[in-house]
């Protein structure tokens, strides 16, 4: 019988028959548990109105099976922050449908620097483009965060 474990052609062939089984595997994987989101959808968004700086950079967005969150910062030097994310905040679809935060763990209301995590239940089914708008006091509109997944 010919010994095929020093044959060169035999290595190569287990090797792309592996490769082969692993693309198989990944094309037939249910797309839900391989929802990704776009380079674009994790990075950080600012804006600067009345002397308060509002940064935000999606922490886990896209996957099904875990709640939203993004990381709020909020930084001025005129005045307290008082704003109540869990009530102001709100994340919208490009389908027009709107969610209100599950959660806020953060800094309380107050001082000139809060920092904390936004959290939302999952938006099903997926969108393909999702805002994060913050009213704040005194502020004709609302600040928009906008990633497209």
């Amino acid at each position: 019988m010919f010994d095929t474990r020093d044959h060169p052609l035999s290595r190569r062939s287990l090797f792309a028959g592996a490769i082969a089984c692993a693309g198989l595997v990944l094309a037939s994987a249910p797309r839900g548990a391989m929802a990704q989101t776009s380079p674009e959808a994790t990075t950080t968004r600012s804006t600067s109105d009345r002397g308060v700086t509002i940064k935000v950079t999606p922490k886990s967005i896209g996957t099904l099976d875990s709640r939203w969150e993004f990381t709020v910062v909020l930084d001025t030097h005129s005045a307290d922050l008082n704003d109540d994310l869990a009530r102001s905040a709100t994340l919208a679809t490009d389908e027009g449908r709107t969610f209100k935060p599950v959660s806020w763990e953060g800094a309380p209301p107050g001082g000139h620097h809060r920092e904390g995590l936004l959290a939302f239940d999952v938006p099903a089914p997926r969108p393909g483009v999702i805002e994060l708008r913050i009213a704040r006091l005194g502020e004709f509109a609302p600040r928009i965060f906008r990633w497209q997944l």
